[in-house]
């Protein structure tokens, strides 16, 4: 800020010489213009609309080229962003054109989040552009610029009024790329109601707040035509690739049963007009506004959510070393909380899970003491039982040494009896 507080004082402070002769710095432009020249140019074009409203053949036709498209079917399960980029040179001029295109927009029966992934895509140009911007070491001399020029918002010709996906999505991405509405196939409604349809189409983006891209008047060479043509946003306009032979030339036109609509008649659609602002006349003021204006709103809101501002609370200026030293020192004092706050939840979980082993220890001591009380008197029942089972075994014994000596004693007895008795009946018989 000092910096240029002082350069701004020297050039007020200044005084005007005349030079006594010729010396060459008035060649500036021409080196401007054979560095840009050298260098080339890139434009961003992204395509927003329903499918089948001619989004692809509008550009082969603006660009007088054909450029590769596969056809889109209605049965795409949400909207996504298909890119290409093509080299092309005109003269001595290279353009590096990338053309953008919302497939499936418009195509599903909830429509409410449509936009969602149109808006994620410019936003992700942007940051792209931020990341390269903050680096160390930039490049942004041979960096390919992505960010979105221009938005050409295609609107069907209902010739009723616009739809409320077209004001939603239009509302979404005004602060972020600019917008111009053309009316699609626009040979399809008569003059009248199209002149109509343009009317309602600007009444409504005005009561909804929807900013789109005036061509600029300021510059004095292109005020008066940019003027006129502001007055006939949005243009309404007509593509066709191919040529019909209309008296002795060859046009490119669309024939149908009842005529012939010329794309590059002013009377029968607005294509000249188109062609005429967004490339031979405003397309360095589309790029100058990306830049300017949306880059920079984009960049200023993600600056100031990581913190970075150009004054203090009091509305001092505030350099970015202060900035980012009041960072450091606040993502420091973060760090350091956080850090006391883990260790002390580290303490805190030690101690519980301390005493929950301490608890588990002391159950399982418990339950050893009850499983050994009870081992220790099962043990002493198993041998009372034991014992008990001994003195049946000894007296069971005794009694049967007992019975086998009555046995014994009672055969003795028996044989004695036996032989005497046998003894007296010999001596009967001798008798």
């Amino acid at each position: 800020m000092a910096a240029a507080e002082v350069a701004r004082q020297s050039t007020e402070g200044a005084r005007n010489l005349l030079l006594s002769a010729h010396v060459g710095f008035d060649s500036m432009p021409d080196q401007l213009v054979n560095k840009s020249v050298c260098q080339g140019f890139c434009f961003n074009i992204l395509c927003v609309g329903e499918t089948g409203l001619g989004k692809s053949t509008l550009m082969d036709t603006l660009f007088n080229t054909k450029f590769e498209s596969d056809p889109a079917s209605h049965s795409q399960p949400g909207v996504h962003i298909k890119s290409n980029s093509y080299e092309l040179q005109e003269s001595n001029v290279r353009l590096k054109l990338s053309i953008i295109n919302s497939v499936g927009f418009g195509d599903q029966i909830n429509k409410e989040e449509s936009y969602r992934s149109i808006v994620e895509f410019i936003d992700a140009q942007f940051e792209a552009y931020l990341q390269e911007e903050l680096k160390i070491k930039r490049t942004l001399h041979n960096y390919h610029d992505s960010r979105i020029h221009v938005c050409l918002y295609f609107i069907a010709p209902t010739g009723h009024s616009l739809k409320s996906l077209d004001l939603v999505t239009m509302k979404k991405l005004d602060s972020k790329v600019n917008i111009i509405p053309i009316i699609a196939k626009a040979d399809s409604i008569s003059k009248t109601e199209l002149q109509k349809f343009k009317i309602k189409i600007m009444s409504e983006l005005v009561s909804n707040g929807v900013q789109i891209y005036q061509f600029p008047t300021d510059d004095e060479t292109v005020a008066e035509i940019n003027g006129t043509m502001n007055a006939h946003l949005p243009f309404a306009v007509v593509g066709s690739t191919e040529e019909i032979k209309i008296g002795n030339k060859m046009m490119k036109a669309r024939q149908y049963p009842w005529g012939t609509v010329q794309v590059e008649n002013e009377s029968h659609c607005d294509f000249v007009k188109l062609r005429e602002m967004l490339i031979r006349v405003n397309m360095e003021d589309l790029r100058e506004q990306t830049h300017a204006r949306h880059y920079e709103l984009y960049r200023r809101c993600k600056l100031e959510e990581m913190g970075f501002k150009d004054t203090d609370p009091d509305n001092k200026p505030f350099s970015l070393q202060e900035t980012y030293e009041a960072k450091r020192n606040e993502f420091l004092g973060e760090l350091q909380k956080k850090e006391e706050e883990m260790r002390q939840m580290f303490v805190t979980r030690v101690k519980e899970k301390e005493s929950e082993l301490k608890e588990a220890e002391k159950e399982l001591h418990d339950k050893f003491d009850r499983l050994k009380k009870l081992h220790q008197d099962e043990k002493k029942k198993l041998e009372d039982k034991k014992k008990s089972l001994d003195d049946e075994m000894n007296a069971f014994k005794q009694r049967k040494t007992a019975a086998e000596l009555l046995q014994s004693q009672a055969q003795q007895s028996g044989s004695q009896q036996t032989l005497k008795r046998e003894k007296e009946r010999k001596n009967s018989g001798f008798l």
